[in-house]
């Protein structure tokens, strides 16, 4: 244990769990040195598929194994596993409600190098769209472990998207990942910040830093559907504002759906994320966090806005 790098979390859980359960296989689309998908087709490959790359045709494949009683997980880039093969999803996988897990891999702009041909800033908001379709975004590494169980136990589609870089873990280590349920990373009472993904522990930092200042809650959304409006007018409480961060546009993600949640009990709101534009090429990730304003200091930014309108 102890990965701080989401992909390799999910790629040794793959293996553990692979081990246990034969039903489960695992497609890829001439990426698994990247996905991580390799480490399962090293260790079982008569249970790993090499599509090439035709994403369509791994998930309209992935699609007919779940309906002989596999446990499907279809590998690829977030920006080719949501986009190039949504209609695929819809109607292979979502109308008939089938058993498969679709990882995106390199999600939002955790593949600083490639620009916006390579970077998923919509993902969660195609995915989200899609009835019957679970949605997650784990936090860092440990959540990740603990949600590639989970999703494997459940039964139904499930679309999770991972970073491609190393950060500090924010939640401990073997805890259990329930899905739709949010967690409460930092207790506190003005200014509610909902985060997911690498946004949890710079929501985390800066809450930190506006100790004494603000007092600010920090939730954890690592599932961004099926997300219960009651759960989250709960956790907003008689927070003054909320704030939401994410590593995704600012239309259809998380933001979107917590302000639907919240739509019978309004608050003033803040949205720290990617501001309507595609990414682009960097030398380096920080770099490109920085650009968006993907960082502690704009979400402390944010908390201070939304906390002065009161």
């Amino acid at each position: 244990m102890g990965y701080v790098n989401q992909r390799t979390a999910y790629g040794e859980t793959l293996v553990v769990l692979g081990r246990e359960n034969k039903s489960i296989v695992v497609l890829d689309a001439d990426l698994c040195a990247s996905t991580m998908g390799k480490l399962f087709e090293t260790a079982y490959p008569e249970r790993h598929i090499e599509m090439g790359i035709a994403e369509a045709n791994m998930v309209s494949v992935a699609a007919g194994l779940a309906l002989t009683g596999k446990i499907p997980f279809a590998n690829s880039f977030a920006v080719f596993a949501s986009g190039r093969v949504y209609d695929q999803i819809r109607q292979s996988v979502c109308t008939g409600n089938v058993n498969v897990k679709i990882i995106g891999s390199s999600s939002g702009l955790s593949d600083f190098g490639d620009g916006a041909t390579h970077q998923s800033v919509e993902d969660m908001a195609i995915m989200r769209v899609l009835p019957n379709m679970t949605v997650i975004c784990p936090a860092d590494a440990n959540e990740t472990v603990a949600a590639v169980k989970a999703i494997a136990e459940y039964n139904g589609p499930v679309y999770m998207r991972l970073n491609r870089n190393d950060y500090e873990n924010v939640t401990p280590e073997g805890k259990p990942f329930v899905i739709g349920e949010p967690s409460v990373i930092k207790d506190g009472s003005d200014i509610v910040v909902f985060a997911t993904g690498i946004t949890v522990g710079l929501a985390v930092k800066a809450a930190e830093e506006l100790q004494g200042r603000v007092s600010v809650k920090v939730v954890n959304v690592s599932t961004i559907k099926p997300l219960c409006d009651k759960k989250v007018i709960a956790l907003a409480g008689s927070c003054k504002g909320i704030v939401c961060a994410e590593e995704h546009s600012v239309i259809g993600g998380l933001g979107s759906a917590i302000a639907e949640a919240m739509r019978s009990a309004p608050k003033p709101m803040e949205f720290v994320g990617i501001q309507d534009v595609f990414g682009c090429s960097s030398p380096n990730y920080g770099e490109l966090l920085e650009h968006y304003g993907i960082t502690a200091d704009n979400i402390g930014a944010a908390i201070l806005k939304v906390s002065a309108l009161n």
